[in-house]
């Protein structure tokens, strides 16, 4: 029997441009939302602790690690996923790309994520600096040490991002 605590809860939240209704557990995560019910498997799962971000998605314009909001927190929310990501006509997204132009992915777990947290880096700083860059994804671990690369990728968004300003 379900006691009162556990009774389900409707939310509707926007992801990737649809609007979604789902029934919840109050309990429940909304990285497994995503997963389990939206089907939206580019948002990894790697620690359930928030220490890896492998989990970012954007919530309102904000990269949040997923696996540290109740799904219920984010009902009337705006998603944005991996998935959701790349511009309308576009495969991927300009980061993306630099990230396949620069090698800067090895086994791709952590790369949803980092990709996630570095679009709202770019949002806020259009021009970061290396140390800026490497400070923006210290939430972000990549277990490969793919690190140098990831930088590089950033790197050259900036410096794009600074040639057409």
């Amino acid at each position: 029997m379900i006691e009162a605590s556990e009774k389900l809860h409707t939310i509707t939240v926007d992801v990737n441009g649809a609007r979604r209704t789902a029934s919840v557990e109050p309990r429940t995560l909304l990285v497994h939302l995503i997963r389990d019910e939206f089907g939206l498997t580019g948002t990894h799962i790697g620690c359930d602790t928030s220490q890896c971000g492998a989990c970012t998605v954007d919530i309102d314009g904000k990269a949040v690690k997923s696996c540290t909001v109740l799904a219920v927190m984010a009902d009337g929310s705006s998603i944005t996923t991996i998935e959701g990501l790349a511009p309308v006509g576009s495969a991927v997204h300009p980061i993306q790309a630099a990230f396949q132009e620069h090698h800067a992915l090895q086994c791709g777990f952590c790369t949803p994520g980092m990709i996630m947290r570095i679009r709202e880096l770019l949002e806020q700083n259009p021009h970061p600096s290396e140390r800026e860059i490497r400070h923006g994804l210290s939430g972000n671990i990549c277990r490969c040490t793919g690190y140098h690369n990831i930088v590089r990728a950033v790197a050259s968004l900036a410096a794009e991002a600074h040639g057409h300003d």
